[in-house]
């Protein structure tokens, strides 16, 4: 049966190594860990049973475009799938669930924010699961390295489908990690896990510290051949280095989450189709990007952990073909990485005044604000409040952490609109103003409420309705909120902020150890990992298997050391 799912939907004739056994053991109804690297096709395993279940799956996942692009492609090929973010509006979302609950669709993606929400939960509890599957399971872990506190409200849906099975993905999680995702998402005893050796039979491991990146790097992109990432540090560093590789006649451009939406699809674009060969980068960039022939992966910067290493690192030759990862390296690398870090745990003093001042640029008095949603831009954050960038950025993590805020990627936020001229003078004003009244008297009509609340709108449906274009309708928009007659705030796309609790006394303010404290030493305890991977003459595939608790690894023949060591034989 999954096999002929496969071939119907997906042109596969057989599965890869581990995802039928995957797919077999949540068919069953068994609590399944699944870790498969980048590129092992982990989505596979929890969309093909979602096909031949009865009911919904629910898909967690933090990454909203990934999201986006994978119900784009479940469509394409025919199925049925929707996304939920927050993005929506409040009918938008009420329209999916109210269609979920008669078995609309055989998938429903959401953020796990969305479980903290008081009407999702309540409708959720009317739809039929087939299983709950949570993407990037590391996330729930306190030892990983990206751990989101809105994962750990996944467990409470455990109460309300005490007999549902749970999928965990992961491409990487050490034992201690592996422990916590079971532990925390309340696996039921037996479960199964499975996990792909972490070896890359294609993949060519190389360290090269020098006083000299640059001309490091550029040795390197003259060597190789092929599609490329260079993952930089920040977003200053991945222009700069772009512009340097265009000043030496290579084909370079740079991504990062501060260009426009528009911008980075182009670029993304151009990078796939082969265009441009090397794509320099943040970590924004690259996760769920199905480009399967990038034969070079290179960190100009070291990276804050070895997971997270090995995960950017394997985005290079996944059609298994020959590739190269190249982390950089100065002598004095791994001493401005703990100076960075330390900007990521300023004092608690600090993370307080910053807790303060936001409640101070949205104005939000105490014991208030719960559930509020903010757009939430920080370089315009920290320009009027006049903050350091790093250490504002690790303040606000501190508080993601301690479980007062959650800070999302880009989210789309509808147009709202509201009439703000009293309706007397309104009907006034419109018989002085005939032109385009139509659109005006269409407004009114279709949306209830609009003199006492600024309300989403649909300049697609106005226009549809009032026969004419949505360009005119936003032209006619933009005219009557510069005379005064309506407030309007054009769809935007825009990062947002969202409060978890009602609004506390900065100064009295609990910042858990969890939040701080356990936080920094695990910190320490990954930048020895990776300072050991990047100066000891072992194995680097060896020292990977090891980290992450496959003890049997032998050496790979392949990576910068193996070969040095079999020239000195």
């Amino acid at each position: 049966m999954y096999k002929k799912i496969l071939k119907e939907n997906w042109g596969y004739d057989e599965f890869r190594p581990l995802q039928l056994d995957i797919i077999e053991s949540i068919g069953s109804g068994h609590d399944t860990l699944a870790i498969l690297p980048t590129g092992g096709g982990k989505s596979i395993t929890y969309q093909v049973p979602a096909l031949a279940m009865e009911g919904m799956a629910l898909i967690i996942s933090p990454l909203i475009a990934l999201m986006t692009d994978q119900i784009q492609n479940l469509r394409k090929r025919g199925i049925r799938a929707e996304v939920i973010h927050a993005g929506m509006n409040r009918d938008k979302v009420f329209s999916i669930l109210e269609q979920a609950q008669y078995g609309a669709f055989k998938m429903l993606y959401v953020a796990p924010e969305r479980l903290q929400s008081d009407l999702f939960l309540k409708r959720l509890q009317f739809l039929q699961l087939s299983f709950i599957a949570v993407d990037e399971a590391h996330c729930i872990s306190e030892w990983g390295y990206d751990f989101r506190p809105s994962y750990l409200k996944i467990a409470e849906l455990r109460t309300m489908y005490p007999d549902v099975p749970i999928m965990a993905l992961t491409a990487s999680a050490t034992p201690d990690v592996v422990t916590d995702i079971k532990d925390k998402l309340a696996f039921r005893v037996p479960s199964n896990m499975f996990q792909a050796s972490v070896e890359r039979q294609n993949l060519h491991y190389v360290v090269r510290m020098s006083d000299n990146k640059d001309a490091q790097l550029f040795k390197i992109l003259n060597a190789v051949n092929g599609s490329t990432i260079v993952y930089t540090r920040t977003r200053d560093g991945a222009e700069k280095v772009a512009k340097m590789l265009q000043s030496m006649d290579l084909s370079a451009d740079y991504y990062h989450a501060g260009l426009e939406a528009n911008v980075r699809k182009e670029r993304q674009n151009s990078w796939m189709s082969g265009d441009t060969r090397i794509l320099c980068a943040t970590n924004a960039f690259g996760m769920g990007i199905d480009k399967s022939d990038v034969r070079l992966v290179i960190h100009y910067d070291i990276p804050d952990a070895l997971e997270q290493y090995y995960q950017e690192a394997g985005r290079a030759g996944r059609d298994g073909q020959k590739s190269y990862a190249v982390l950089l390296t100065t002598p004095s690398s791994v001493e401005q990485l703990v100076r960075r870090h330390e900007k990521v745990f300023p004092p608690k003093e600090y993370v307080r005044s910053i807790y303060q001042h936001l409640a101070n640029y949205y104005i939000i008095g105490e014991g208030s604000g719960n559930g509020s949603v903010y757009p939430f831009k920080l370089e315009e954050f920290c320009h009027v409040c006049r903050l350091s960038y790093s250490q504002t950025m690790g303040a606000l993590n501190i508080l993601q952490w301690a479980g007062y805020i959650t800070l999302t990627e880009e989210m789309e936020s509808p147009s709202k609109l509201k009439v703000v001229m009293h309706p007397s003078k309104l009907y006034e004003w419109r018989m002085e103003h005939p032109e385009k009244d139509e659109i005006l008297e269409t407004i009114l009509r279709t949306y209830t409420g609009i003199f006492t609340d600024a309300k989403h709108i649909n300049e697609d449906k106005i226009a549809i309705l009032a026969h004419t274009t949505r360009e005119v309708v936003y032209a006619y928009l933009i005219w009557l909120h510069r005379v005064g007659v309506v407030t309007y705030v054009p769809f935007k796309r825009t990062p947002l902020l969202i409060y978890n609790t009602d609004r506390l006394d900065a100064e009295t303010l609990y910042i858990p150890p969890v939040a701080y404290e356990n936080r920094i030493d695990r910190m320490y305890a990954r930048l020895v990992s990776i300072y050991d991977y990047s100066t000891k003459n072992t194995c680097r595939s060896v020292q990977l298997a090891r980290y992450f608790g496959q003890s049997d690894a032998q050496p790979c023949g392949r990576c910068d050391v193996c070969i040095a060591n079999k020239k000195r034989c």
